[in-house]
């Protein structure tokens, strides 16, 4: 019970560090970043998703209110592939195939449309680098295995120019690698930055 205090403390201790860091002007601008790209993670454990979502539906309602000058946007991944599908009309074959024939097969049949190039390409699209001021991005581990977030990043990266993207992953990220709710196997990622520590 007293290591579940404890890290309910740190990880609240955590999230209110990110409002002061995503609203300073010299991480808007990039500032001290010489020619690294703005991308930033902010790692916690899994079983802290809903007090995670529950920040992030707060950031929403406050950084209007506080900061109107800042365009930001925020990005559920699954929301994101759910609708990238239904723009295609795959939607419901997906679901349909999935009930017949199960995960692995539905996996394999959509590994082309959702390749990391392509869904790069429509985020680019649909969340332009040019329009915001700050990108947030959640629903990670909703999204999983259809889409691996060191894979998403390593193709937005020449795609989303000087603007800061914070990426919310439940998981572990120690500087070179990303390890999914802290148990899969880690994926090799070193360009991003910590957001807090």
């Amino acid at each position: 019970m007293h290591g579940a205090i404890a890290m309910n403390t740190n990880l609240d201790a955590r999230l209110n560090q990110i409002l002061p860091r995503i609203t300073a002007d010299e991480f808007i601008g990039n500032a001290g970043l010489g020619n690294e790209i703005g991308f930033y993670i902010f790692d916690y454990p899994p079983e802290s998703e809903l007090a995670v979502r529950n920040y992030l539906e707060f950031i929403a309602e406050y950084l209007p209110k506080s900061r109107p000058d800042l365009r930001f946007t925020q990005v559920n991944l699954l929301a994101f592939v759910v609708s990238y599908l239904k723009v295609r009309k795959l939607y419901d074959k997906a679901l349909d195939m999935q009930a017949k024939k199960g995960d692995q097969a539905l996996l394999k049949a959509l590994q082309g449309t959702l390749s990391p190039e392509k869904i790069a390409q429509a985020f680019a699209e649909a969340v332009p680098p040019g329009e915001y001021d700050l990108i947030l991005i959640a629903g990670v581990g909703s999204v999983y295995p259809i889409l691996r977030s060191h894979n998403l990043l390593n193709n937005l990266q020449p795609l989303m120019g000087k603007t800061p993207l914070v990426i919310f992953y439940p998981g572990v990220y120690t500087g070179q690698g990303l390890k999914l709710f802290g148990r899969l196997e880690r994926d090799n990622y070193y360009r991003a930055f910590k957001l807090v520590h």
